[in-house]
């Protein structure tokens, strides 16, 4: 009877797994656009401030940097898929550059804290920056090399620079989750602090009421 009940556990353990599955999703932009890809801790918070930067179209949380494939939520947070929470950002390249997008990457985050940003721990939300190309490897190397010549952190870069891989869209629920979910205790008390420190220090074009 027990071996039974485990079996049964096991196969509805299997299913809601596999109804959990996320799906790839194509970095192939439109014609005329961009996409670029960055992970810096909690795609909440990551998602909310790309999208806030003149010139992007959209910013799509996902996971990336690991081997699984169609990761979940929860299995990336467990920290054993080699993925990190990210956004896909999707750009009109006439109106923002690939290096302002860089320079808003570095400027909205902590890249000197090793798998963390912020209260949040784990190799999940380490700091990545992609690359399609070497030309976009240069701008996120000089980058560095400006940001530490500068003494802008007090501690060292740790920010991976990393070819772009598979990138797999998160659950529907977690798209644009500092707008739908403003009062949710996380958002008010680390996303929007993140979000209002960034918009003091960011030189750029924000969109109104961002």
């Amino acid at each position: 009877m027990k071996m039974k009940l485990l079996s049964y556990a096991l196969v509805f353990f299997t299913i809601i797994s596999c109804s959990a599955q996320t799906e790839k999703l194509s970095l192939v932009p439109k014609k005329g656009k961009a996409v670029a890809v960055f992970a810096s801790g909690c795609f909440w918070c990551t998602e909310h401030v790309f999208e806030a930067v003149v010139g992007v179209d959209d910013a799509v949380s996902g996971y990336t940097g690991g081997k699984v494939k169609n990761p979940t939520y929860e299995y990336v947070g467990s920290n054993r898929t080699g993925h990190a929470e990210a956004v896909a950002v999707f750009y009109d390249p006439k109106v923002v550059s690939y290096k302002e997008l860089v320079a808003v990457f570095f400027a909205s985050q902590d890249p000197t804290t090793p798998n963390q940003q912020g209260p949040d721990k784990g190799s999940s939300y380490r700091s990545i920056a992609f690359y399609k190309n070497p030309a976009e490897k240069k701008i996120i190397e000089d980058k560095i090399k400006e940001l530490t010549a500068n003494k802008v952190f007090a501690a060292p870069i740790v920010t991976e620079v990393k070819p772009v891989v598979d990138f797999y869209e998160a659950e529907s629920y977690h798209q644009d989750y500092v707008k739908n979910n403003p009062n949710q205790p996380y958002v008010k008390g680390v996303s929007i602090p993140r979000y209002n420190k960034f918009k003091k220090t960011y030189k750029g074009k924000l969109k109104p009421k961002s």
